[in-house]
């Protein structure tokens, strides 16, 4: 019995031993697994905020490329893509990517990320753009309303007749329409008819390309962008010189006498200005058959846009380029919602008064500035693009002070990745040069919309480092 009882004692004391073992056990590998996730935990935070350090410092590296420019006299002008990083630029052990725009593609949408600085008078401005404009690029959009462009109006419009104004009171949050001019793109969401898949489209991430998991309306392999991708309300360029002095204003100009006279012969020469001045119709040698000696004659004449003082002058665009940012037609400040015919898109440039009458103009403009990148320093070139076949595309563009080919805003899209390809972060940005000193006008974080780099930089950076 003694012999039983020992061994019973002794298999229940083993059992027990098991048990608390196995506790032990169970605790480290706990402890061992919470250390683990702590660890993933604090690599994710400090690749967070090396990510974020990173993209703070891209910002910094942008305000010194501008200020640059303007030190340099070319404020006015996006900086050349080949003069500045804009792919995989290393800030210590993280990295930053400027996601751009290319521009310079067909109306389906470009199939390869890009890389760079964006310029946001490529775009619309969603408080000077007119209802014809806001119609045609609309209508080039499949998922927009086409109550839109009156709704856009009627939001912006300080005497509006509040004709949306039930719609908007009867929203789960009412509230009221503006009246006032749009401060951000991303006010368009209050706006009737524009939901979150007309503002967006396709492009849910809003990186510019169709991703993989974005094709959902008719997987035909081309990117469906929204209205986002084609408005701003930041694009103004200054009406004066550096020294602030006010641009020499063409709108209403009288024969051999005033500023435009005068700048045309110091630019040109009295012979040269005496000629321009004569195509102008402000000087006049006389009726024929008159009294010999019969003196010249001055005239007044009115030009509603630079783009018509240049055809009716009959220069050539190498001479315009000379005088082009020393005109306007305005006495304000600033000169607002000009659309940059360098580097717009196609959808926009298809949306501008006159060219929306032909779809096949906006093509036109795109493949000449691709090929002739030197003939772009001032408007003239659309004329000579354009050519004599679209002469009442060219009269309905005159007649709208619409053109530019200078950029005073530029938007930098910055993701960033911290070490080996973790803790991304993304934050878009809006500088502006037109005061004279680079300024960050708008921040925006979109790292909740999820990565935007593509695959090829997924491969490179994040799987690629994941395994080292």
């Amino acid at each position: 019995m003694r012999l039983r009882s020992f061994k019973s004692q002794t298999g229940s004391a083993f059992i027990i031993v098991l048990w608390i073992a196995f506790g032990l056990v169970s605790i480290a590998l706990y402890f061992g697994s919470s250390m683990s996730l702590e660890l993933r935990a604090s690599d994710a935070r400090f690749s967070g905020l090396a990510a974020e350090q990173a993209i703070e410092g891209a910002i910094r590296y942008v305000n010194s490329l501008l200020a640059n420019q303007i030190a340099n006299s070319s404020n006015g002008f996006l900086p050349d893509q080949s003069t500045y990083l804009s792919e995989a630029v290393s800030v210590g052990d993280a990295h930053f990517w400027f996601i751009g725009r290319d521009t310079n593609v067909t109306t389906t949408g470009p199939t390869q990320l890009a890389f760079g600085l964006v310029d946001e008078a490529s775009k619309l401005n969603l408080n000077t753009a007119s209802s014809n404009v806001l119609a045609a690029l609309v209508q080039t959009l499949p998922r927009a309303s086409q109550d839109l462009p009156a709704a856009i109006l009627d939001w912006r419009s300080t005497n509006g007749s509040g004709t949306y104004q039930t719609y908007y009171s009867t929203r789960p949050q009412p509230y009221q329409c503006k009246s006032g001019p749009f401060e951000t793109v991303d006010e368009l969401r209050l706006v009737y008819g524009a939901d979150m898949d007309s503002l967006v489209g396709e492009d849910a991430n809003r990186n510019g390309i169709l991703d993989p998991n974005e094709d959902d309306i008719n997987h035909n392999g081309q990117l469906d962008a929204g209205l986002l991708e084609y408005f701003t309300v930041y694009s103004r360029e200054p009406n004066t010189f550096s020294n602030s002095t006010p641009r020499v204003n063409i709108s209403t100009v009288t024969g051999t006498t005033g500023p435009v006279p005068s700048l045309l012969e110091s630019t040109f020469g009295a012979a040269r200005a005496n000629q321009l001045l004569l195509n102008l119709g402000l000087l006049s040698t006389g009726p024929v058959g008159g009294a010999r000696g019969n003196p010249a004659q001055t005239r007044t004449a009115r030009f509603r846009t630079p783009l018509e003082f240049y055809r009716l002058s009959k220069m050539t665009s190498d001479e315009f380029a000379k005088i082009t940012n020393q005109i306007t037609v305005t006495n304000g400040a600033y000169i607002y919602g000009r659309v940059n015919v360098n580097t717009a898109n196609a959808a926009v440039l298809g949306a501008l008064p006159g060219l929306n009458l032909n779809p096949d103009t906006a093509q036109t403009l795109i493949s000449y500035r691709q090929t002739n990148p030197d003939k772009l320093t001032s408007i003239g070139w659309v004329v000579d693009a354009l050519g004599q076949n679209n002469t009442a595309a060219l009269q309905a563009l005159q007649a709208e002070d619409c053109l530019t080919t200078q950029s005073y805003q530029v938007s930098a899209d910055v993701a960033a990745l911290g070490p080996n390809g973790r803790g991304y972060r993304r934050v878009r940005f809006v500088i502006d040069t037109s005061d004279g000193t680079p300024k960050v006008i708008y921040r925006q974080d979109l790292t909740h919309l999820g990565w935007a780099l593509g695959k090829q930089t997924r491969d490179t950076w994040v799987l690629a480092k994941a395994t080292r």
